[in-house]
């Protein structure tokens, strides 16, 4: 065999013999690294075809096709449960319970004899963190390896249908000439991970790090290669954890997961509204209350608004938790349609609960703390305020209206403010006060006048 050297974009994968500083595939720009190309003498082979090709409709789908993990939230983010054959990859920040995770599922699926590999940690630290957690199975297989030619035959040798791998950051191949965590590495051990899951139809879980900007480190072309990759997310002040799918093969990629960190391992939050309306506060200006979907459930959230003089020559604008772009979207109809003066003002926007939101149909209710901030009158802590702003100052339709007034009522909330357009999509009967607007200004008026 012959070692050549070669260039592979980092995002797309595509091979060069020389460095380029555009990729010609994906167009990105200084994603080149080198890397080295074992090429073998060409062979005249004929391959005969396949006997395994089959009908779609000989397929049979009467049995359960999934691997309930019994934490429902996590089976929610999977789409159902795990599917037997796939590779699925987990990321987060440090501490911020990837492990732990992995811990508590290998607690609930003992039926399927999970085996748990780590390249990170001692056998003992794996043991001190389960004695910390409740219901691990004693039973449980460990593996302290980092070698991926090791790993993947003690795979093929154990009757496990799920494995755990942490981390993919941490293992290395004999085959690829670079340190463990390396680009090359982590791109050809879940090359041979995904070959393994796929033969033997077991499934694969690779715990993997996270850069400093917050995307998963390692290749582009590693979230290509997984069917799953989901995400915990969470701020270090906060004990609740945000598990979200980044992608998934086999179900939406809508869905969150809930979790709480406490001393004992993560616990479900069944009810994410209840949780983030706790701390809410009462009778202070600049705080309204929203409802968001993710995936198929509503959560209701707190906003914060402070809108105060600026003592700087160019007033600030800070949004936390939601797009800064969007902000000063918000911002500017606030100042064209309705007059109102934020351009002396420093504007900070703060979703609680640690939480981010990219619905539009939180909008309406940013408005309204922006301007309570503003005049200093604090809005009615039992009223939900729905609606998406566009820019002539009109208030838009928003899609699962009725789930998120069914969610507020359930909370005890009075009254939902929705836009009109929205009235005739709701059928059922919600025992809670509707009140539909069209204009910005109506809503203002109402609230403020």
């Amino acid at each position: 065999m012959k070692q050549k050297k070669i260039y592979v974009c980092n995002n797309c994968g595509f091979e060069s013999p020389r460095w380029i500083g555009k990729c010609p595939q994906c167009n990105e720009w200084n994603s080149f690294i080198e890397d080295i190309s074992i090429s073998k003498k060409q062979a005249v082979s004929t391959k005969k075809i396949s006997n395994n090709i089959i009908l779609l409709k000989d397929i049979s789908t009467e049995q359960e096709y999934r691997i309930k993990t019994e934490i429902s939230e996590l089976d929610r983010v999977l789409g159902g449960g795990i599917i037997p054959g796939s590779l699925v990859l987990v990321g987060g920040d440090p501490g911020i319970g990837k492990s732990t995770l992995m811990l508590q599922l290998c607690s609930n699926i003992q039926k399927c004899n999970p085996f748990y590999i780590t390249g990170e940690e001692s056998l003992q630290q794996i043991k001190y963190r389960s004695q910390r957690l409740s219901n691990v199975n004693e039973n449980l297989l460990l593996l302290a390896e980092t070698n991926v030619e090791a790993i993947d035959s003690a795979i093929k040798n154990t009757n496990s249908n799920v494995i755990i791998i942490d981390s993919i950051q941490s293992v290395y191949s004999d085959r690829v000439e670079s340190t463990p965590g390396s680009i090359n590495q982590v791109r050809e051990s879940a090359m041979m991970f995904m070959q393994t899951a796929k033969k033997t139809g077991k499934s694969i879980f690779l715990i993997g790090h996270i850069n400093k900007e917050g995307s998963l480190a390692g290749p582009k072309i590693l979230e290509h290669l997984v069917d799953t990759v989901i995400q915990f997310e969470g701020e270090k002040q906060y004990s609740y954890r945000i598990l979200r799918c980044l992608k998934n093969r086999f179900g939406s990629t809508n869905e969150i997961g809930v979790f709480e960190m406490t001393d004992k391992g993560l616990n479900e939050v069944l009810n994410p509204s209840e949780v983030f309306l706790s701390g809410m506060n009462k009778d202070e200006s600049g705080v309204a209350i929203v409802a968001t979907m993710e995936g198929e459930r509503p959560i209701l959230l707190e906003v914060q608004a402070l809108v105060t003089p600026t003592n700087y020559g160019i007033p600030q604008r800070s949004a936390t938790g939601f797009s800064l772009k969007r902000l000063q979207m918000i911002l500017a109809v606030l100042e064209k349609r309705l007059g109102l003066n934020f351009s002396s003002n420093d504007v900070f926007v703060n979703i609680a609960g640690g939480i981010s939101l990219d619905d539009t149909a939180c909008d309406l209710g940013i408005a309204a703390a922006l301007v309570s901030s503003l005049r200093d009158i604090p809005l009615d802590t039992k009223t939900c305020i729905i609606g998406e702003i566009g820019l002539t100052g009109e208030v838009r339709s928003v899609s699962h209206i009725e789930n998120r007034i069914s969610e507020s009522a359930k909370l005890g909330f009075n009254t939902t403010i929705i836009p009109t357009s929205t009235i005739n999509k709701i059928i059922k009967k919600i025992d809670i006060h509707i009140k539909s607007i069209d204009k910005i200004s109506t809503l203002i008026t109402d609230l403020f006048l």
